[in-house]
């Protein structure tokens, strides 16, 4: 987290999948739909910060904790199922297209592209609450542009499945690409 925290990139603690007991996810929902992949605090946009101090504390108290990352401030993610990610991140590869940070996700694959939240850009481009309800999740399989509003799970976060979310391409300071770049590459291979 403090890695992030460095780049400028504000975090918060997220649930983590539970692997014994009567339950899946470390939060206090009985029969949580999203186990292990959403935040602690329905106050995380709030809570999200780059405070190292408060950073610390947080996972010196549950060191456990996944990682949230929210979107639209600093960066935006586009989120592609695995296949379409890993093709579109070889071909980006090999035409000497710089995709920016790139993280394997499970079966999704997130690339990390500039915000287009800005304030005189505010017309053009809309809140993408994707993640505040699990259920919609299964309705949109392919592309997903996380935005304003939303959030990401971020390496070393541990998916339900046991694996940890991983960097493909960490980020390292660099700009962070266009998105209209990246999405045009993404769209090729998403159709």
């Amino acid at each position: 987290m403090l890695e992030y925290a460095a780049l400028g990139w504000a975090s918060c603690p997220g649930a983590r999948p539970l692997h014994s007991g009567s339950r899946a996810c470390s939060c206090d929902r009985i029969g949580c739909p999203d186990a292990g992949a959403h935040p602690l605090s329905r106050a995380w946009q709030m809570q999200a910060t780059t405070d190292p101090t408060l950073l610390s504390h947080w996972w010196h108290r549950d060191p456990e904790a996944n990682v949230i990352l929210p979107t639209g401030r600093v960066f935006d993610v586009f989120d592609v199922p695995l296949a379409a990610g890993l093709a579109a991140f070889a071909n980006m590869d090999s035409t000497g297209t710089a995709p920016g940070p790139v993280a394997a996700n499970g079966d999704r694959v997130l690339f990390f592209v500039a915000t287009r939240n800005a304030s005189d850009d505010e017309d053009e481009w809309w809140s993408c609450p994707l993640d505040y309800g699990p259920s919609t999740i299964e309705e949109m399989p392919g592309l997903r542009w996380h935005c304003r509003d939303s959030y990401v799970l971020a390496p070393p976060s541990v998916l339900p499945s046991g694996r940890a979310a991983s960097w493909l391409r960490p980020p390292d300071g660099r700009p962070l690409p266009d998105p209209l770049l990246v999405l045009e590459q993404l769209a090729d291979v998403c159709e």
